[in-house]
């Protein structure tokens, strides 16, 4: 019997991929994990992790009151994307594998890497209303 939006259904999972999981992917987590409240799952991986999170993105992301200074780039497995309902990639090209009853969706976002702080500003503005639209989708209106 199909599974709809409100029931016991476990609650969803969203992966956000990008090459080296130092900026526009932490950026998405960040807000998914802030803005969900707990109610949605929220992993990030890159196809070639960075060695630590971009200190301009940490900086964009405080100024709005979210702490990605603790998170660790990630590397991509086959697991995170076949334990995810939703896969948001952001430039990672092929290197995402494909399963199929998988929503997937490529946001193009200009990547914050070797920019300044007024460059990633819109960036992480864009993520953040992207992250609204996406929890309006995959969560049950709440009263």
């Amino acid at each position: 019997m199909p599974d709809t939006a409100g029931t016991s259904a476990a609650k969803p999972t969203v992966l956000f991929v990008c090459v080296h999981n130092a900026g526009r992917s932490q950026m998405a987590a960040g807000y998914l994990t802030a803005l969900s409240h707990g109610q949605v799952e929220v992993l990030s991986a890159g196809s070639e992790p960075k060695d630590q999170i971009n200190p301009v993105a940490i900086a964009a992301m405080a100024e709005d009151g979210i702490d990605i200074a603790h998170n660790v780039p990630k590397i991509l497995t086959t697991e995170a994307v076949k334990d995810s309902d939703v896969v948001i990639t952001m430039g990672c090209g092929d290197a995402c594998p494909i399963f199929p009853g998988k929503r997937y969706e490529d946001w193009e976002l200009a990547d914050p890497a070797g920019q300044g702080i007024e460059s990633v500003r819109p960036i992480r503005d864009d993520i953040k209303a992207r992250i609204e639209k996406l929890l309006a989708e995959i969560l049950p209106a709440t009263v």
